[in-house]
């Protein structure tokens, strides 16, 4: 067996120069079946959508803007665990820990917070992986249709607490929701 024969892929195939036909150097037949599938294009359906008049619905497992969520009193959720930054493939998510103080009791609901808690929306891929990580529920995927800004300074790509925790009108109104369930 000569090393010419030996194939590691099982797909080596030997080539040949033949000459081409006349009707193979003229292309004709390359051209008119070109010709025949470009007709049948005419023919389909078209996928494009008329956007302002039309609006494509959204997938069902569709994943939007992050948002950290507060309890019926008003205090945060998060308690600085860090669960979502390591489940983070993209590590998007860094936050500081810091004990609550007296003063701070109406604002927080354990005795760890996150200081800093902020997502770098350039290197995120919303998978999710951070909403299902969290024990305490804090963090969630709205299903909102606004993702990011566009801007020209990086700095704006970076999401910190006063972007991402949920606005007080919203936790107020999510705990009547709750209770008149």
């Amino acid at each position: 067996m000569s090393i010419e024969s030996i194939s590691l892929s099982g797909r080596k195939k030997q080539v040949s120069n033949k000459e081409m036909t006349f009707w193979e150097r003229m292309y004709l037949v390359a051209i008119i079946k070109g010709l025949i599938i470009t007709i049948q294009h005419l023919f389909t359906r078209k996928v494009t959508i008329q956007y302002p008049e039309q609006v494509r619905e959204m997938s069902p497992v569709y994943r939007g803007q992050h948002m950290l969520k507060r309890d019926e009193q008003g205090r945060e959720n998060c308690t600085a665990c860090g669960l979502c930054a390591l489940s983070c493939p993209a590590e998007a998510i860094t936050m500081k820990a810091e004990e609550r103080r007296a003063d701070e009791k109406h604002l927080y609901r354990e005795e760890k917070y996150a200081s800093i808690y902020e997502i770098n929306m350039l290197r995120c891929i919303f998978c999710g992986l951070c909403e299902e990580a969290c024990p305490k529920d804090a963090i969630y995927l709205t299903t909102s249709k606004v993702l990011v800004p566009s801007s020209y300074e990086r700095e704006d790509f970076i999401f910190g607490k006063d972007k991402l925790v949920m606005p007080l009108e919203m936790a107020i109104k999510n705990a009547q929701l709750k209770n008149a369930n």
